[in-house]
C-alpha cells in the first residue's frame, strides 16, 4: 500500500471504512480510559431502567470510530500528518451496545499552506439502519510530496 500525500487528495474524494460493531469490550475500554464510570456505559441493570433501554455508547468511542486512526485512511497517510488541527463533531443519534457503524470520510476542503496542505475531511457515522449518528469535520496538516 502506498502513502498519501497532500497532492493526492481531491475535494469530493470519499474514504469509507469497514463497518463495526460495538461491544462490551468496546464499552468497557472506552469507560476504563476515560475514567467515566457512569453505569449507563458499562451496567446493563442500569441500562434497562433508563429510556435508551440497552448500553449507551460512550461519546469518546463514537468520535474514534470516526477518526482517521480507525479507518483505511490511518496505513495511507499516519506517516504523512503533519498535525491534527481540529475535531467538530455533533452526535445526532444515540449508538448502543450491538450496533453496527460504519464511518466514512470525503474530502471537502484544501488548502495549501507554506509547509505542508491542509486537508478538511467531512466525517459521518451511520448505523446499521441507515440512520446518521455522528457528523462533524476533521481538519488534517499533511505533508507535500517529497521532492524527487
Amino acid at each position: 500500500m502506498r502513502q498519501l500525500f497532500f497532492e493526492d487528495f481531491g475535494v469530493g474524494d470519499r474514504f469509507g471504512s469497514p463497518s463495526r460493531t460495538l461491544t462490551d469490550a468496546h464499552f468497557m475500554f472506552f469507560a476504563g480510559m476515560t475514567g467515566d464510570a457512569h453505569p449507563i456505559h458499562y451496567d446493563d441493570e442500569y441500562a434497562k431502567k433508563t429510556r435508551f433501554g440497552r448500553r449507551l455508547a460512550h461519546g469518546l468511542l463514537l468520535t474514534s470510530l470516526t477518526a482517521v486512526g480507525a479507518s483505511n485512511l490511518a496505513p495511507l497517510i499516519e506517516e504523512s500528518i503533519v498535525a491534527f488541527l481540529d475535531q467538530s463533531t455533533r452526535f445526532v443519534a444515540p449508538a448502543f451496545v450491538g450496533d453496527t457503524l460504519k464511518p466514512d470520510h470525503e474530502v471537502i476542503a484544501l488548502e495549501r499552506k507554506r509547509s505542508a496542505g491542509l486537508v478538511t475531511l467531512k466525517v459521518t457515522l451511520t448505523n446499521q439502519r441507515g440512520e446518521l449518528v455522528l457528523e462533524g469535520q476533521h481538519k488534517y496538516l499533511i505533508a507535500y510530496r517529497p521532492a524527487a
